[in-house]
């Protein structure tokens, strides 16, 4: 497909052609940036204290899931190249405008999750950078909700991510997680660590090791969430049908790759007891592997990266939120924007207040996990979706998954969503009180649109940017 056929605007929408300036560098950059983060930085020790010295095996095994379900978003994308991502896929393969909503609903409270983990993990690093006792909880409960108001400042002032920002982004995420490596192959090669934790498993009376992986599984799918993300950049990236499949796989590859070594270089210098403890799992390693490293200088590392995942997921929840607004599929006060800055005050307020209950209602591993869980779903939804639109016919070649792929990819997504996969309970509350929230708001829109207003709610997700989040 020509470059001008992929960015003809739909008709009767008049959407203006996006630039298209990233190749396949700065796709490969973006891809990778949004995978790294807090999953990996914040979880590391909760997955060990779910499986054991095995944490390696989890991170591998979300890798596979992911893998499988990045194959229904390359066919898609390529398919379909244009920005939207699930939301857009959902309601063309179902044409159902209320479970659009649900999954477009689901991925903006991923956001909230991920970026209130993101405020968790950015306080405990704070106070290690500055020499305070990170475990006093009065404190770190106050700094987290401090991080999150002064998100909410920068959300209203408005912010524009750029490409370019992203690579410095990806650098300092990146850097953090390679010293990781490098601080424990350097130890491993000295004849320091312990590598018999590598097969242990952590399997109280009445588990098994199966059932410690997948529960373990089920939490460390978080660290590989964001791939999804880049569907959205198709409109601006060159030659997306080409690109994208090599680039995604090749992102996708790289990630999982550091989680397994990060995975690998902490079991061996710290015990999976002392991981679960605390919300700073590889600021430990570090200090235990190379005391001498300056680790204010890491816990900086993880704080950049962190806050980075906060902001940006912020953004993506109230601009969803204000998107589905205009749409009239949820209260229109949501939509209303600052006269001079030009940002959605009201559902910047109201995503906000979600994220401050959510710091002081869960802990880290539950907010990881209810953002799993959340994607796992939506996933599952994407990977069906795939298979639905194969009788839609396009003239352009595009990616081909097989078909198993999907297929496992959905029965696996399934699964890890399911209580079978040892999923604590937990992550079904908050994400069923989130829902709630949303079909409410739904609900009471719908009736005034109706009997008030005499106007249907007629949801076209093409219209706005479900951006997914960010780890």
């Amino acid at each position: 497909m020509s470059e001008s056929a992929s960015t003809t605007t739909s008709a009767g929408h008049d959407r203006p052609e996006l630039k298209r300036v990233m190749g396949p560098g700065l796709l490969l950059l973006f891809v990778v940036g949004d995978i790294l983060g807090t999953g990996v930085y914040a979880l590391t020790g909760k997955v060990a204290g779910e499986v054991g010295g095995a944490v390696w095996l989890p991170f591998l095994s979300a890798f596979v899931v992911a893998l499988l379900t990045a194959t229904a978003y390359l066919e898609l994308v390529t398919k379909y190249p244009r920005a939207g991502g699930a939301a857009v896929y959902t309601h063309k393969a179902f044409g159902i405008h209320f479970l659009t909503f649900l999954l477009t609903f689901a991925v903006m409270c991923s956001g909230l999750t991920s970026a209130s983990s993101a405020s968790k993990a950015f306080a405990a690093n704070f106070f290690n950078a500055a020499g305070i006792d990170p475990e006093r909880g009065s404190l770190l409960m106050i700094t987290s909700l401090t991080f999150m108001a002064l998100i909410a400042l920068v959300n209203l002032r408005g912010v524009g991510e750029s490409v370019k920002a992203n690579v410095v982004l990806t650098c300092v995420e990146l850097s953090g997680l390679l010293i990781v490596i490098g601080i424990g192959m350097w130890a491993l090669a000295g004849g320091d660590g312990d590598t018999s934790r590598l097969t242990e498993f952590n399997t109280p009376e009445g588990d098994t090791a199966f059932g410690a992986v997948t529960a373990a599984t089920a939490l460390a799918f978080f660290a590989m969430v964001g791939f999804e993300d880049s569907v959205n950049m198709a409109e601006e990236t060159k030659d997306p049908v080409r690109i994208f499949p090599k680039i995604m796989l090749i992102g996708l590859c790289v990630t999982g790759a550091i989680y397994v070594l990060v995975a690998i270089s902490a079991v061996t210098l710290v015990s999976p007891e002392d991981l679960n403890k605390g919300s700073t799992p590889l600021l430990q390693v570090v200090q235990a592997g190379a005391p001498g490293f300056p680790l204010k200088l890491f816990a900086w590392i993880t704080m950049f990266a962190v806050a980075n995942s906060a902001l940006i997921n912020m953004l993506m929840a109230s601009r969803l939120l204000y998107g589905m607004s205009h749409e009239k599929v949820l209260p229109g006060p949501l939509g209303r924007i600052l006269p001079r800055r030009r940002t959605p005050w009201v559902a910047i307020l109201f995503t906000t207040l979600l994220a401050f209950f959510l710091i002081g209602y869960a802990d880290l591993a539950a907010l990881g996990g209810t953002t799993a869980f959340l994607l796992l779903c939506v996933f599952a939804i994407v990977n069906v979706a795939v298979l639905v639109l194969r009788r839609d016919r396009v003239e352009h070649k595009h990616f081909h998954a097989p078909t198993a792929l999907p297929v496992l990819g959905a029965i696996l997504c399934v699964y890890l969503a399911s209580p079978l996969s040892g999923r604590a309970t937990d992550d079904y509350k908050i994400a069923g009180w989130l829902m709630v929230v949303g079909i409410g708001l739904w609900a009471i829109t719908w009736l005034l649109n109706k009997y008030v207003f005499h106007r249907r709610a007629d949801f076209d997700p093409s219209h706005i940017d479900p951006s997914g989040p960010v780890n």
